[in-house]
């Protein structure tokens, strides 16, 4: 049994070390085509979001919900692709600030992500006003970040 628990043990390590080597991308572009096509559909579901929050469609308890834990799993994953040498010129491109102030841009990630779990379990609520008021924050906290990491 101990044999089995130390096999486990050591596959399980050289899994988690192994998950860095597989985040790596062949080039700074695959890079930067990954962080913004997660942004792209995390922005379609916080947009779906949007329209129940400003009533240009009927809020619906459970499609609120769904878009939510969307955008909730999809908020872990862009920040990979923020790689040394892949900063963008132009509007709307990774700013040069994200690496010269990396712990700024961790810290406004992880915002990002527990205003979006807070969004979750208001939708999870069924209440229009708790979704209101936990989107107003997601919106925030995104906004914050493009506004200090994101070039204008």
């Amino acid at each position: 049994m101990n044999r089995f628990l130390l096999a486990c043990s050591a596959t399980l390590a050289g899994l988690v070390v192994a998950l860095p080597a597989a985040a790596q991308f062949q080039k700074p572009e695959d890079a930067v085509k990954y962080r913004e096509s997660v942004m792209y559909v995390m922005a379609n579901h916080v947009g779906r979001i949007g329209a129940m929050v400003q009533g240009r469609v009927p809020y619906d308890a459970a499609a609120a919900t769904q878009n939510a834990e969307i955008v909730a799993t999809l908020s872990q994953l862009p920040f990979v692709g923020f790689v040394e040498g892949t900063a963008g010129t132009g509007k709307g491109r990774a700013s040069a600030k994200i690496w010269s102030e990396r712990a700024k841009f961790d810290a406004a990630a992880k915002h990002m992500q527990e205003e979006v779990a807070k969004l979750v379990v208001a939708a999870r609520t069924n209440s229009l006003d708790n979704v209101k008021a936990a989107f107003g924050n997601v919106g925030q906290a995104c906004k914050g970040c493009h506004d200090n990491f994101r070039n204008p």
